[in-house]
């Protein structure tokens, strides 16, 4: 095998259970990917494989990218290629084979039966992973769904050799698991009482919203490439101990949390499942009720891992995904780019601190802040740049209260964000408050008196 990047370190695994770590060999067919064909996008690109079977533990015993002229309806790869992939499954005691990219039914049976092992693709690699990491009743009920509907398409192959060895969701297999939902109206049925229990997931979430929006808190949604730091950067700004873990997909269930701004304006921050490259159709569908976080929220924080090799292009893999939920990532009066991990580049080359939006030849950019959620800095540039979006529309008005007046105070702090306020000697307060536009009218009718601040 002449096409090795270079060589693959052993993992060190921790055998789970009874079972040692399976032996892996990863491929990475390289085809032209963003208009590149070099070694920097293949390594990358190697490297993240690497990254995702290495997240469930699989003992990496090489990673290998094959150049691809063109896929073979039958194998993905030519015929040589097979031949060779098969004396190295061979000659390394190979048992699982990760293809990181789309395999047919047909291909993916076809290369076990050359190859004598287990072959997934990246699809079916990354819903192991899914499997895995989710813990609420939510989360797995979303990774299952996107699982059945994978597998209705696979059907036309047999199972029974895929012996369970995790707690996944059968891509590797399984005693007392072969045949796993093996019927296809079995399948059916189950898909249709986990979209059931789904609707109602998104129906609580949008009563929760509504609730949310009612109090005039803003909803702040964390994006991005998964390991891009985004968990990290959770727990700096709510100081919570959200788990954080340098794997890709450490995070799968949704944690919201609330964060109060600068001016004492209080949001409500969320957390969300890392985007990567070709994420599966099925498991943006299945983990819809959930994103829809996203698709409502007020800003989109971007999390860019600032370190990595292909940056940009993890950025414009997030700004696909968020396209499919109806968001436009390049907006920027809603989207702010988070520069992650400054901490790791050289003073010298560190951009500098808050980037503001721009236009360029390719339309719109939005705004930057460089931050490290690691040592917290920037994160005063990052809160400061938050409430800049969240007051953005929002105008500001003097409130004076005496006498009986002095009552309804507490309902400016109901209706809006109160930015100061001063108790005078003679008994008067004097009050100023920004208010939602949705709110001006209620504002007014509770506070005639009220006046707009230039």
């Amino acid at each position: 095998m002449n096409d090795i990047i270079e060589p693959v370190r052993p993992t060190a695994a921790v055998p789970r259970g009874e079972h040692a770590p399976e032996r892996t060999l990863v491929l990475v067919p390289a085809i032209k990917r963003r208009g590149e064909y070099g070694g920097r996008v293949r390594m990358a690109r190697r490297d993240e494989a690497v990254g995702l079977a290495r997240a469930i533990d699989l003992d990496v015993v090489d990673a290998i990218s094959v150049p691809l002229a063109e896929r073979r309806p039958a194998t993905l790869f030519g015929s040589g290629k097979v031949d060779a992939v098969a004396r190295e499954v061979a000659a390394q005691n190979i048992g699982l084979v990760v293809v990181d990219g789309v395999l047919s039914p047909v291909q993916q049976r076809n290369l076990e039966r050359a190859w004598k092992a287990k072959v997934i693709d990246r699809t079916g690699l990354i819903l192991e992973i899914f499997g895995e990491r989710a813990r609420t009743r939510e989360g797995r009920l979303q990774v299952e769904l996107a699982h059945l509907n994978y597998q209705k398409s696979r059907l036309v192959r047999s199972w029974t050799h895929l012996e369970r060895q995790r707690g996944g969701f059968g891509f590797l297999g399984g005693p007392g698991e072969t045949q796993i939902e093996a019927d296809r109206r079995m399948i059916e049925a189950r898909v249709a009482r986990i979209e059931n229990d789904l609707k109602t997931v998104a129906t609580r979430r949008r009563l929760q919203r509504a609730t949310r929006k009612k109090g005039a808190e803003a909803l702040i949604a964390l994006v991005g490439y998964t390991n891009a730091g985004k968990s990290t950067l959770f727990n700096a700004l709510t100081r919570s101990r959200v788990f954080v873990d340098d794997r890709l997909f450490a995070t799968l269930d949704p944690t919201l949390r609330r964060i109060t701004l600068p001016h004492g304006a209080v949001a409500v921050l969320s957390d969300t499942v890392g985007f990567v490259a070709d994420l599966p159709t099925t498991l943006v569908a299945a983990f819809r009720a959930t994103l829809e976080e996203v698709a409502e929220a007020d800003i989109v924080l971007n999390v860019r891992d600032i370190t990595h090799t292909d940056t940009q292009a993890q950025a414009d893999d997030v700004t696909a995904v968020l396209s499919e939920l109806g968001v436009d990532g390049r907006d920027p009066g809603r989207v702010i780019e988070v520069w992650n991990k400054i901490d790791l580049v050289p003073e010298a080359r560190r951009p500098p601190r808050s980037i503001p939006a721009r236009l360029n030849g390719e339309g719109s950019a939005p705004a930057a802040v460089a931050v490290s959620a690691l040592t917290g800095e920037g994160l005063t540039q990052l809160m400061e740049a938050i409430e800049e979006r969240v007051a953005g529309g929002r105008r500001t008005y003097a409130v004076e209260l005496t006498g009986e007046g002095l009552a309804n105070l507490h309902l400016l702090y109901e209706i809006g964000e109160v930015l100061a306020r001063q108790d005078r000697p003679d008994g008067a307060t004097a009050v100023t408050v920004r208010v939602p536009t949705d709110r001006e009218t209620l504002l007014r009718r509770s506070f005639p008196g009220a006046s707009l601040v230039a």
